[in-house]
């Protein structure tokens, strides 16, 4: 063979073994457990089927009791003990089903082994190695096993039940009984075979009712999209139109008067910084409406919104956790726009967060840096001192750094750092309106200069808007 083909085969056999290996270990864990079980009600029938194997188990106490104390000629004590931990694994495997199987098995061949001393009384015979209760209780507690567990470990209990049974029948030659094993085995499988299709139309059915919950949910939750889809358009195409040309209209009012006053002056950029502050948090208000937050979830966008300036609040709270967190502030602290100071503050809020959830142990390092054209945001931790817990966070909080950050039109990365940290690094810029004039911004002319035509050219940095009539620049 070939040095590939030995390769090959060594590869094959190895991917083998490992599948065998886990089958039999999910299998080992499937009928070597005591852990509770319970046998779910009855959709339509309620706690009938617990009451009737409840009767059930009463009846093979009483009957086992009494046909092997008589014809199994056992002293009554323990004929009547075997009995009771036949009728007792009926009633367990209501709550744990192996557990009961294994009692099942174990009283049987305790029996087994007692019957056997007695078997022969000529010309009486007597049924061996089941008894008739016996064989009524394994039918009970294979059905409820089958009921609750996988196909695999309900056809392990099947094939361990009928090897036993065998393998003791095989011990015993020249004494006259009635076997019973070779009723018993069929009818075991009959009943692992029906219980098994049970579990699996209840299985069906109940992914069957979450499938049509989901199928609700999302069709709810796709119709309020839609209206906010709806509302925002109406925004958008409405208000945001008016208040462009409110801002417009503001800007370019002094240069139609000659020599304006400074009063005149300051009030129109008074009304034209409100009409650039309005359509940011319109902005913002869009943004809300557009995102695909279901029904039921609360917003937390409505409340005042923080800024920088609670940032040594949010790192004490981070603190108060257990956390050591140190905050440097490189360059000279001056004021952002609002929508810089709130992006800003929610980047390093959730990085903060997965830092508590992700990172146990872990230190982290928040760093602010002031330059001339925008703020740097970075958040570094370090190596975890052990296993992250389980989240049942959605996973969408990089994503609501990203959205934030391209809204602003700044930069973000997100990636692993030295030694098992992680490490957030973000650049919003710092554009806030009427700062940097566009290339056409008139100058003081006289007043038969044509002054309409700066409208075209004019810029807004800090809005998605623009005027419908101005044309592209």
């Amino acid at each position: 063979m070939s040095r590939l083909g030995r390769v090959t085969d060594s590869g094959v056999g190895r991917a083998l073994r490992a599948r065998g290996k886990g089958w039999l270990r999910a299998l080992r864990d499937d009928l070597w457990t005591t852990r509770a079980d319970p046998l779910p009600p009855s959709a339509w029938l309620r706690w009938l089927p617990h009451g009737l194997m409840c009767l059930a188990a009463f009846g093979i106490t009483v009957g086992g009791a009494g046909d092997m104390g008589g014809n199994g000629h056992l002293v009554p004590s323990l004929a009547f003990l075997i009995a009771v931990a036949q009728g007792g694994a009926v009633v367990l495997g209501l709550w744990r089903p192996v557990l009961a199987w294994l009692l099942t098995m174990g009283t049987f061949v305790v029996a087994a082994v007692i019957l056997r001393t007695r078997l022969g009384f000529d010309p009486e015979t007597y049924t061996w190695p089941w008894t008739a209760a016996g064989i009524i209780g394994l039918l009970c507690v294979l059905l409820l096993l089958a009921l609750r567990v996988p196909t695999r470990a309900a056809v392990a209990a099947l094939a361990v039940t009928a090897l036993v049974t065998f393998a003791l029948e095989s011990l015993v030659r020249g004494v006259a009984y009635d076997d019973t094993g070779m009723i018993a085995v069929p009818l075991s499988a009959v009943v692992v075979v029906v219980g098994t299709a049970l579990r699996g139309r209840r299985e069906a059915r109940a992914q069957l009712v979450e499938q049509t919950t989901l199928t609700a949910e999302e069709r709810t939750r796709r119709t309020l999209l839609e209206e906010r889809s709806r509302i925002a358009r109406e925004l958008h195409d409405v208000v945001a139109h008016h208040m462009s040309v409110i801002s417009i209209q503001a800007q370019v009012a002094p240069h139609l008067v000659e020599n304006p006053p400074d009063e005149l002056k300051e009030n129109l950029a008074g009304i034209r910084q409100n009409a650039l502050d309005a359509l940011t948090e319109l902005r913002r208000v869009l943004g809300v409406l557009r995102s695909e937050q279901g029904p039921g979830e609360p917003f937390t966008d409505h409340a005042p919104q923080p800024t920088l300036d609670r940032l040594d609040a949010l790192v004490e709270n981070t603190r108060a956790a257990g956390r050591e967190v140190t905050v440097e502030i490189d360059g000279e602290r001056r004021p952002l726009p609002s929508g810089v100071e709130l992006s800003a503050y929610r980047i390093v809020q959730e990085a903060l967060s997965n830092v508590l959830r992700h990172a146990p142990g872990a230190s982290a390092k928040v760093r602010l840096t002031y330059r001339r054209d925008g703020l740097e945001v970075e958040i570094v931790n370090s190596r975890p001192t052990g296993p992250a817990p389980p989240s049942k966070g959605a996973g969408h909080g990089l994503l609501g750094m990203r959205e934030r950050v391209a809204m602003l039109g700044g930069t973000m990365t997100a990636h692993p750092w030295h030694w098992d940290g992680f490490k957030v690094s973000a650049f919003l810029p710092d554009t806030p309106p009427g700062d940097t004039p566009a290339a056409g911004t008139p100058s003081a002319d006289g007043p038969g200069t044509d002054r309409t035509t700066h409208l075209i050219s004019y810029d807004f940095p800090d809005s998605d808007f623009t005027d419908p009539e101005a044309g592209t620049p």
